[in-house]
């Protein structure tokens, strides 16, 4: 009797690494994708920034560009005859 324990003994010991090992392959899983998920998000908004960034500059000068239109358009309308032939 004492031998028929001590086999399901080592069972259940070899159950429960066997469930440890499929635990810490799910976890080491896990925080590898979580890892990856990070890195890109990172990465994402490095670019993102970048991206951003180059359209506030192209967006700033357009908006020189039409003040200064606006400003052309309000001195042609206040003084027609610059304009006359």
């Amino acid at each position: 009797m004492a031998r028929a324990g001590g086999i399901t003994n080592a069972v259940n010991v070899g159950i429960a690494v066997q469930a440890d090992w499929e635990n810490r392959e799910f976890i080491s899983h896990i925080s590898l994708n979580v890892r990856r998920l990070f890195d890109f998000l990172v990465q994402f908004e490095a670019t993102t920034k970048s991206k951003l960034a180059s359209l506030n500059e192209k967006l700033d000068v357009l908006e020189r560009r039409l003040e200064m239109l606006e400003v052309q358009v309000g001195n042609a309308s206040a003084n027609p005859s610059l304009f006359a032939t």
